[in-house]
This record gives structure tokens, sequence and C-alpha cells, in this order.
């Protein structure tokens, strides 16, 4: 009998570790950080590199990584005077740094340092800015193309950098403007193009029916070409 009610406190004890888990990261130091009061910067997610870390696509727009001038494909390497190697230490230093906290950051693009400062934002604040981003009533651009269609380009020997388009949908915005299938897009709209996540957040955000310059090499020359946007179904 005392065996059975020793196994039962081992089974809620375990439990009850494991709810804890769920709501919140369990940093290296094990204290639960819930994700209510974790910081957010702003990111898709982070992923160990060379170098630092880095991610995929900035989102929302006006989050704390867009104010900051971060795009996708940015490696981090110094967060808030901390140096990052792997994704898991960025994210114990998010669950330890205040909410609204300004912080400094040190980033790799195109192999070039670079400085800037950040500040954090609440889970509230970054569901509130996806939220009115995602319900704006001019709805999200439309570019023609298909995001899983492109190929990140990066060649320090050519100091060639973006991502190569490899459909462009018939009749629209992109093949009536002059788009072709092969171009590197290097900038949207003044904004650095590095991955095809962010391309395709870049195109969502551009109001339809605004024109917006589009850099591009083709066959190693560059092009700035003028694209009205669509307006996505």
């Amino acid at each position: 009998m005392t065996w059975m009610w020793i196994a039962l406190a081992l089974f809620f004890m375990t439990g009850g570790f494991l709810s804890l888990f769920h709501k919140g990261r369990v940093p290296r130091a094990g204290i639960v950080i819930p994700l209510e009061t974790r910081s957010y910067v702003g990111v898709d997610d982070f992923d160990s590199t060379a170098g630092g870390v880095t991610f995929k696509v900035v989102s929302p727009p006006g989050g704390p990584a867009d104010k900051a001038g971060l795009v996708g494909g940015d490696i981090i390497t110094t967060f808030d005077g901390q140096t990052v190697r792997e994704s898991s230490e960025i994210m114990d230093l998010l669950g330890n740094t205040p909410i609204g906290k300004t912080v400094d950051v040190v980033y790799l693009r195109d192999g070039n340092v670079h400085n800037t400062k950040l500040t954090t934002v609440s889970r509230d604040e970054y569901n509130r800015l996806d939220r009115d981003f995602n319900n704006r009533p001019e709805g999200k651009g439309m570019f023609g193309f298909e995001s899983n269609r492109m190929e990140r380009v990066q060649n320090p020997e050519t100091k060639t950098f973006g991502v190569r388009i490899e459909y462009i949908e018939p009749n629209g915005p992109a093949d009536l403007f002059g788009i072709k299938e092969g171009d590197i897009i290097t900038d949207f709209d003044g904004i650095p193009i590095r991955t095809p996540d962010e391309f395709l957040a870049r195109v969502r955000r551009a109001r339809p029916r605004i024109p917006v310059n589009v850099n591009v090499l083709r066959d190693g020359q560059p092009l700035i070409i003028p694209v009205t946007i669509g307006k996505a179904r």
C-alpha cells in the first residue's frame, strides 16, 4: 500500500512539472519563464548558424526587429552585450530580458558587421501588431510568384546576395511589369531581400495598387523595375 501512495505522488509531481514546461520555457538555470512575461523581438524563429543565430523573416510589421532594421537572413552575434552562438542561448536571454528594455544588437549581413538598438515588447503587444496588420482595410499585396519556388543566393566572391525567382505567374504584377524568371531580387521597396520568406512578407505588407521599386540582377546587370503591387484575394 505504501508503494502505491509513493507511485501516485511521483505521478502527480511529474504531471505538474510537464504542465509548467508547456506554459513557459525552462532556461538552463531551471527557472520557468511564462510566455506572458517573456520579451519578444518580432522574428519567426531562431536557428543556429555559423557565427551566431539567424531567422527567415521579420514579423509582424512595426515589431521590434522591423523597427531595428533587421531583415530575414541577418545573423545576430551579440544580444544585450552577450555573445550568442545557439538558438537556445538567445531564447534564454529573452526569457531574462525585461519587457520594454532597449538592447544593443550586433549582427552580420552579407558578411559585414552592423549595430542596432532593439526595444523588446510583450506577447500581448506582439499579438496586437500581428492582428492589426492582418486586419488592415486595404488588404495585403500580391506580386505573382511562389515563395517555395525561389532560391537564396549568397556569393561573397561576386558580392551577389538576394533570392532568385524561379516562377512568375502569367499576367500577374511581376509578369506585367517586366520581372523575369531567373532574376535575382536584391531589394524590394528599399529593403534588402535575403530570404524567400522575407520577400513574401514584404510583398504582403506592400500596399495594393502602389508602385514599388524592385532591384534585380539579370545576367549580372543591376536593374530597377517599378512594379505596381496587386491585391491578394
